[in-house]
């Protein structure tokens, strides 16, 4: 059921959700959380359609905040609130409001949101486009438990991943990050398996893809090696090798769907290791509402290499960059699965070549 509001309010909208709930014999509220996405009106269907995939593992409240405030001094001037209400087939196994902010009120849209809330429900605000600098700070952001950030849609991915190290308050998280659990998973399973002596290792991927970023920081950091970043012509991430004593763990996936895995002493074997879609991504960051520690390990540990990377002048990506992490005596296979399991789950580019490559690295 859809319900148009027009030059209304929050508690006309809450009346709304009501009216619609009893029009289609479902007076009972059922849903876990509320989620907020932030965004604009170019990119709200496919952020509206990934968070209603998403709400059948996790029923919610689905808030867009859609802000207009106008290009004339007149239509700034003038504050109006339009609204969707969308209940039962529209709005998946939840309910969906579609929030216009007009004029004035787009600069107070935490007023407009909070009282739609769902009581004594978890929050998570997602901007799937461009995000404030430190999302903890941001009204709408000071609302959620966890914000959700997407570094592969700003026009330059690594200096983005730097802001949000910079940047970090317990809750955050990004999908660039969520876009690797697959590939961490991988990994902590096959070094389960091997119990010896890591030496060095290397992450192959496209130039603008911060994913990959993310997973040689991750690597570095957890067995506290040299990580040798390579650039590939992708899609997204394309292999992982990991030199031990007894010879090299690989992991490569030239097409996206299948990867192939090569570990001492066994035979190849064909794993499953798709690129997801945004709304897989999103219903993976719902199962978990406390804060992501190897996340914010990861991301804090590189923040300076990664800012480096970004302010980066060159016009040609380099074809390899090796993130700097003497260890003393390595790290064994077994303490870097034990890591990678207790959170399952570019070089950069000039700005003009990082938007050429944002299409393509939305997944990983």
């Amino acid at each position: 059921m859809r319900i148009d509001l027009t030059d209304t309010t929050s508690s006309r909208i809450n009346a709304g959700l009501i009216e619609a709930r009893r029009a289609i014999g479902t007076p009972a509220v059922g849903m876990v959380l509320t989620l907020v996405i932030v965004t604009d009106e170019g990119s709200a269907y496919d952020a509206l359609k990934a968070a209603s995939d998403a709400s059948r593992e996790h029923p919610s409240r689905i808030l867009a905040v859609i802000k207009r405030p106008g290009r004339s001094p007149r239509d700034r001037a003038r504050a109006r609130l339009d609204a969707e209400v969308l209940v039962g087939s529209d709005s998946g196994t939840g309910e969906t409001v579609v929030l216009r902010m007009h004029g004035e009120l787009a600069n107070h849209a935490e007023s407009v949101v909070l009282p739609l809330l769902l009581p004594d429900a978890p929050v998570v605000v997602w901007w799937p486009e461009e995000s404030p600098a430190k999302p903890a700070e941001d009204p709408l952001g000071r609302l959620g438990q966890r914000r959700i950030t997407d570094a592969a849609a700003a026009e330059d991915p690594v200096t983005a991943l730097g802001q949000r190290a910079a940047a970090y308050s317990p809750g955050d998280t990004d999908l660039a990050w969520t876009r690797i659990t697959p590939w961490r998973s991988m990994l902590a399973a096959a070094l389960d398996q091997k119990h010896s002596k890591i030496v060095s290792a290397s992450v192959e991927g496209e130039a603008y893809n911060p994913s990959t970023e993310l997973l040689a920081l991750w690597l570095a950091d957890r067995l506290k090696i040299s990580v040798e970043r390579k650039v590939s012509d992708g899609p997204g991430i394309t292999g992982v090798q990991l030199a031990t004593a007894d010879g090299e763990i690989r992991l490569d996936r030239a097409d996206g769907l299948l990867a192939e895995l090569a570990m001492p002493g066994q035979p190849d074997r064909h794993v499953a290791l798709k690129r997801r879609e945004t709304s897989e991504l999103i219903a993976e960051e719902l199962r978990r509402l406390d804060p992501d520690d190897i996340y914010k390990s990861t991301v804090k540990f590189g923040v300076g290499r990664l800012t480096d990377a970004g302010n980066k002048d060159s016009e040609d990506p380099v074809e390899s960059v090796e993130l700097i992490t003497p260890a003393k005596g390595g790290a064994t296979s077994a303490g870097a699965a034990a890591d990678a399991k207790a959170a399952p789950a570019k070089k950069a580019a000039p700005a003009k070549k990082a938007a050429e490559a944002k299409k393509t690295a939305t997944s990983t």
